[in-house]
């Protein structure tokens, strides 16, 4: 189904394998899904795992414009998931690759496939500092505040996904 277009954040994270290669991947492979356009990447960050397991995680976050419904992104990005091996034998389990919708433009919508926003997006350091740098307004000073216990760094430039790359 096709809608009016709609600006949406999708994040990124990867801690299995080459995460760098494979979450710059997946930012291009979200980038080139029907009916969307890549507005703008963020840079990829480390963070160790979050209320989970296993190596440090590589996260990114990307702002699209989508004429997907909320529910095709949802089917599309998982797609993308199983193409990268992407294997769910427990909750948090480190993973190839995990791809979620954050904002579907203003929408708010809770079924038992997707919840927009994201329920915990505001808990996370590692959705937080690339969010800020896609969409600023979506993030506030007190929301940075109340994550910066959290250890997230910055890659260098030279390990970041940039749209010229695509």
């Amino acid at each position: 189904m096709s809608v009016s277009p709609v600006m949406a954040c999708v994040a990124l994270g990867a801690n299995l394998g080459d995460a760098v290669a494979t979450v710059q991947q997946a930012l291009r492979d979200v980038a080139s899904l029907p009916s969307t356009q890549l507005v703008k990447p963020s840079s990829l960050y480390r963070s160790a795992p979050y209320e989970a397991q296993g190596p440090d995680f590589i996260n990114a976050m990307v702002l699209v414009q989508t004429q997907l419904s909320p529910l095709a992104l949802l089917h599309a990005l998982q797609a993308l998931e199983l193409q990268s091996g992407r294997e769910r034998p427990y909750i948090n389990a480190p993973r190839t690759l995990d791809l979620d919708v954050i904002f579907y433009g203003d929408v708010v919508l809770q079924t038992p496939e997707l919840t927009l926003p994201h329920p915990r997006w505001q808990a996370r350091a590692f959705v937080l500092l690339p969010l800020a740098e896609v969409w600023p307004a979506r993030v506030s000073v007190a929301q940075l505040a109340a994550v910066r216990d959290q250890a997230v760094e910055k890659l260098p430039y030279s390990d970041s996904f940039r749209a010229s790359s695509i």
